[in-house]
């Protein structure tokens, strides 16, 4: 990761929560010197104040990156404090659910080159994947810039289009808590056969993150992993003639739960 740049001309960072805390411990490890650091947080916590960076002071006038990462609700409230810096050399990185590009466009005007990013939870133990999209104004460099920033975190994709947002947000963004879901449903089928809890959780926990890491090395993709487990008339068919069935199954729930949250993305865009 190349910080150079950014350590010359520093970096803020609004809002400092587990988000941004993440990102933060990220950069820092990098290289990136404390003294490059600007964080703006109303409550700062006791890490936070430990790290050595500048916190809730004058900001520079020119830093190379400004740094997005409060709540959606947040985001009128707090952009007032980095008006000043929009519509200069200064790039702007959202991590801020469901807030246009346009709604950032409107406060720092439209010349300000400005990222969308949508990162999900499991970025505070850097296994988050985010996705990316620039304004007319992002450069290649700057979209390099943010792409390097958020590899603190996990992995980095590009959209097409700004209108993609809302489906990543149902998917990967929202996904995690599928997941955990998932898990805790396991773990409670597998107690109604007969296992003691700790047993069910242990096992359904180790499950879930075992396949999804031999699902992210293996060459073959998902539906092939899934056949070379599956044998003919045996345990693993038996379930997923269940889990696969057309109108009761996984195909159906998750469509309409991918939908429900993308639609909803959608809705909250415009509020």
């Amino acid at each position: 990761m190349d910080m150079s740049r950014v350590a010359e001309q520093g970096l803020v960072l609004l809002g400092c929560g587990k988000m941004g805390s993440a990102m933060l411990a990220g950069w820092l490890e990098h290289g990136l010197p404390v003294s490059s650091v600007w964080v703006i947080d109303p409550k700062p916590s006791d890490w936070l104040k430990a790290q050595g960076v500048n916190i809730n002071t004058p900001l520079p006038e020119s830093p190379a990156v400004v740094l997005v990462a409060v709540k959606p609700q947040m985001i009128g409230s707090a952009l007032p404090a980095i008006k000043a810096l929009g519509g200069g050399g200064s790039l702007f990185i959202s991590v801020a659910a469901g807030t246009s590009i346009a709604t950032f466009e409107s406060v720092l005007g439209e010349r300000t080159p400005i990222v969308r990013a949508m990162p999900n939870t499991p970025a505070a133990i850097r296994q988050g994947i985010t996705a990316l999209i620039g304004n007319s104004n992002a450069s290649g460099a700057d979209i390099a810039l943010a792409e390097s920033l958020l590899s603190s975190i996990g992995e980095t994709v590009l959209l097409q289009d700004e209108a993609q947002m809302d489906a990543v947000t149902g998917l990967s963004g929202s996904g995690p808590a599928y997941v955990f879901h998932l898990i805790e449903t396991l773990a409670a089928a597998g107690q109604a056969q007969g296992l003691p809890h700790d047993l069910a959780m242990k096992l359904a926990k180790s499950t879930v993150a075992g396949a999804g890491a031999l699902a992210m090395a293996a060459d073959e993709d998902p539906s092939q992993l899934r056949i070379n487990v599956t044998s003919p008339n045996g345990t693993t068919q038996a379930a997923l003639e269940v889990l696969m069935h057309e109108e009761e199954g996984f195909p159906d729930l998750l469509h309409r739960a991918v939908k429900a949250a993308t639609d909803r993305s959608k809705e909250l865009s415009r509020e």
